[in-house]
């Protein structure tokens, strides 16, 4: 099989599993005072340091997680809880549509549950978010904002945002600011103090790391209220029995991530765009959607260099992709969480594209394993895939 699908998991790299099965063999609980216990400890403090150190922040600002759903949680719900315990004004949480449904679902059951109001930013025709559009939302009201939250690139279109200049501006306000960088670590250059935001959310399975394990780099001043109660570990911010050999392998990979970051992003870009060049020689009526990739966004490239999101006007993308995967070829129509659920991309939808056109896209993304053979075999079965898949959408609406 070709596997274009990375933004969704990628293959566990080889000193990751090798971590991890050496961590498995060793007995103890992290919270225990034996000795055992104690050595647990040790590794998962050095785990801790070692994300740390890559990502631009302070041992005691990495707070271990199940992964980036549990982190945008604890970081949306946890910092609207604590601000409105503080001040009962504080209710309103601003976000821009595009944001992955791990954002998007937690903001509507506070609004349904807590009393939360929510205003939704809107975005420029890349699905980028404007400082001045920012700007503009906060200033409706400052004094009722709880947090604002802004992906820093975005998951199916690949769009990368200024989060610099938007934590900034929230910050004019006094205003936490949380991004979800899973699809940014590993791509662009990602340093949690430079980047001036308050918390950060973090996954390993999209660096190679394992699945069920990641962290929320969170700031040392900035309240969270718990969605979990227990054993009070990670600051009492995240109760439960730390998974050892998980943050083991995630610290594995993330240190993997950052070292490998330019040179992989030289090599992705390149195969992002030979296959843009390859698709379109075969369907010249293709559409890019997204940034084009040519600008520079807080010190790295405006794209995320492994992201080629394309549009084929006149198909289905559900029939194209499965056209394409008996041909050998795995890629997504958008998010893995969302797979299986009949309806256009909300993130095409907010950028303005009409339906039709949302439903008629295809998400191809690289990692680490790939090379120009994926190319390759994506330009010999993507011009006859097209065509059947305009055959049976034209009958399908001839039926109807």
């Amino acid at each position: 099989m070709t596997y274009l699908d990375h933004a969704a998991t990628t293959p566990v790299l080889p000193e990751v599993i090798a971590a991890i099965s050496q961590a498995m063999t060793l007995t103890g609980n992290a919270s225990s005072l034996h000795t055992s216990g104690r050595a647990a400890r040790r590794r998962i403090e050095e785990s801790r340091e070692a994300i740390a150190a890559a990502l631009g922040a302070r041992p005691s600002e990495v707070v271990f997680t199940s992964g980036g759903t549990e982190s945008d949680n604890l970081a949306v719900a946890g910092i609207y809880r604590a601000r409105v315990a503080a001040d009962p004004r504080r209710h309103r949480i601003i976000a821009p549509a595009i944001e992955h449904h791990a954002v998007l679902d937690v903001i509507e059951h506070l609004v349904a549950d807590a009393g939360a109001a929510v205003t939704w930013l809107e975005v420029d025709d890349f699905g980028r978010v404007h400082a001045d559009t920012l700007a503009a939302a906060i200033a409706e009201n400052p004094a009722d904002v709880a947090l604002v939250t802004v992906m820093w690139a975005n998951n199916e279109v690949g769009t990368v945002n200024p989060i610099r200049e938007l934590a900034a501006v929230a910050h004019t306000q006094g205003i936490p600011f949380h991004t979800d960088a899973v699809q940014a670590i590993g791509q662009v250059p990602v340093d949690f103090a430079r980047s001036g935001v308050d918390a950060v959310t973090v996954t390993g399975h999209k660096i190679g790391g394992p699945v069920g394990v990641g962290a929320l780099l969170v700031r040392r001043d900035t309240p969270v209220a718990p969605i979990m109660f227990g054993g009070g570990q990670e600051r009492s911010i995240r109760s439960g029995t730390l998974d050892k050999a998980g943050i083991i392998g995630l610290a594995v990979a993330v240190q993997d991530a950052v070292a490998h970051r330019a040179e992989r992003a030289v090599a992705h870009a390149a195969l992002r765009d030979e296959l843009i060049r390859a698709v379109t020689a075969q369907v010249p009526d293709v559409l890019l959607s997204g940034d084009p990739g040519a600008g520079l966004m807080d010190g790295g490239p405006s794209r995320l260099p492994g992201n080629a999101h394309l549009r084929f006007p006149g198909c289905e993308g559900d029939s194209l992709l499965m056209l394409l995967d008996a041909a050998g070829i795995e890629c997504s129509t958008g998010s893995a969480c969302t797979a299986g659920v009949a309806r256009p991309s909300h993130v095409l939808l907010a950028m303005g594209l009409p339906e039709p056109d949302a439903r008629a896209s295809l998400r191809f993304t690289f990692g680490h394993t790939s090379t120009i053979d994926d190319v390759t075999a994506v330009a010999q079965a993507i011009g006859p895939a097209v065509q059947r898949s305009r055959r049976a959408a034209l009958a399908g609406a001839r039926r109807r």
